[in-house]
């Protein structure tokens, strides 16, 4: 069972003891709205305070520190979750139970984060300069190289164009052009905003009770001159025109990205409903698009659908010829016209929910995924623990999915082709 504690105004602490494990996690994330002019100072920050403070002036330093905690690790958290976008570190460490005797772990890995989150290397009022363009390298070329992920490419290009009202069009990680941009005093500038005005959310996972934590957190933050300013809630999905293009590239396979609109998101009585429905229409093997489009029509190479709770968005990936474009968009609209006419068998409904519940069973199997559902579960609003979200799944009738299905609307559409297609 998780325990909320608020720490200070816009400070929460989230733990769930759990003794299963030999290891434990901790997560420290600043949530702010996700807003193209500072998406990209966003993500180069946790990398940046990665690098050095004031106590372990480099990497070997951190390093060392990590490996007296019983070779710990500490990570960059960049989220996009919904309407938010959230900067972090996540811990992972040996418990404290299985450390030899007089030696402690929970405690000095909070001191660790104290320092990288309070005591980061600064000179003259900005980060150091070669760390900065160091990080701005690391994260342009994660930025370029998910741009030659041909696949994740089309699906942005879909999501930017359909979402042009709407903060989740935006790339998690920014613009490659707004990193190049970024310099170390306007990074720190914005550093000490975030820590001044943003909630903050903590998650703890292990055999350490929610006080005992608490106790060690909340000092870090009472450090802070901090002003709090509350977020709104999240939002479903904002209209805007629809859009149907084409890209020419250098490609071996088109990849054709459908998008749909609902306005079931998470935050909805109906979100079991609609999660079996995706489950059914194209997330996995046994799904119709899947069995139909690939297996039986051999359309394409690949395909599957992903729903998109936080914003009510429903999104089709498929990769295809180039010559098979329209066939492949009428049949995929043509399973979609499937469920909506209740052309669902009691073997897809029960192979749907057995796939969704297996999922939700695996949240419990390690600190990290117990982590990654609540804190993310947290931020977007649907505030439902695994056992209560398996409860409404395996209560779902074949109407309500059918009625779900309903609410599904085809909005754009994005085409990557070859250059002579």
């Amino acid at each position: 069972m998780i325990k909320t504690i608020s720490l200070l105004p816009g400070v929460v602490l989230r733990c769930m003891q759990d003794r299963r494990f030999k290891q434990g996690c901790l997560s420290v994330q600043m949530v702010r709205l996700m807003h193209a002019g500072e998406s990209a100072m966003n993500a180069l920050l946790p990398s940046v305070l990665l690098r050095a403070t004031k106590q372990y002036p480099d990497l070997r330093a951190i390093t060392a520190q990590l490996d007296m905690l019983y070779g710990a690790a500490v990570g960059p958290i960049v989220r996009r979750i919904g309407d938010y976008q959230t900067v972090g570190l996540y811990c992972g460490f040996m418990e404290d139970r299985f450390a030899l005797p007089g030696d402690q772990i929970l405690g000095p890995m909070i001191d660790f984060v104290r320092e990288v989150l309070l005591n980061c290397a600064v000179e003259n009022g900005h980060f150091l300069p070669e760390i900065v363009e160091c990080e701005k390298k690391n994260l342009i070329a994660t930025i370029e190289s998910e741009r030659n992920d041909k696949r994740a490419y089309a699906m942005g290009c879909l999501l930017k164009n359909m979402c042009r009202n709407d903060s989740f069009g935006l790339p998690r990680l920014g613009e490659k052009e707004q990193v190049a941009a970024i310099e170390p005093k306007l990074l720190y500038d914005h550093y000490q905003k975030i820590l001044q005005e943003s909630p903050v959310e903590i998650f703890y996972v292990g055999s350490f009770d929610a006080e005992q934590v608490a106790a060690l957190m909340k000092p870090i933050f009472e450090s802070i001159d901090r002003c709090y300013v509350s977020l709104p809630a999240q939002t479903g999905y904002h209209m805007s025109e629809s859009v149907h293009e084409s890209e020419s590239m250098d490609v071996a396979q088109g990849k054709l990205c459908m998008g749909f609109t609902t306005p079931i998101t998470n935050r909805h009585e109906e979100f079991a409903a609609m999660q079996l429905f995706n489950t059914i229409f194209g997330a996995g093997m046994t799904s119709k698009l899947f069995m139909n489009v690939r297996e039986k029509m051999s359309l394409c190479y690949q395909i599957g659908s992903g729903y998109h709770g936080s914003k009510g968005i429903v999104t089709v990936s498929a990769g295809i010829d180039f010559d098979k474009e329209d066939v492949t968009r009428q049949e995929i609209l043509a399973q979609l016209a499937a469920c909506c006419n209740g052309d669902i068998s009691d073997e897809e409904l029960n192979a749907a929910k057995e796939a969704i519940l297996s999922s939700l069973r695996a949240t419990h199997d390690s600190p990290g995924a117990i982590e990654g559902y609540y804190a993310t579960g947290a931020l977007s609003g649907m505030g439902m623990t695994p056992a209560q979200y398996m409860e409404k799944v395996e209560q779902v009738t074949l109407s309500q999915v059918v009625d779900a299905a309903n609410t599904v609307k085809l909005h754009s559409s994005f085409f990557l082709k070859g250059v002579s297609a």
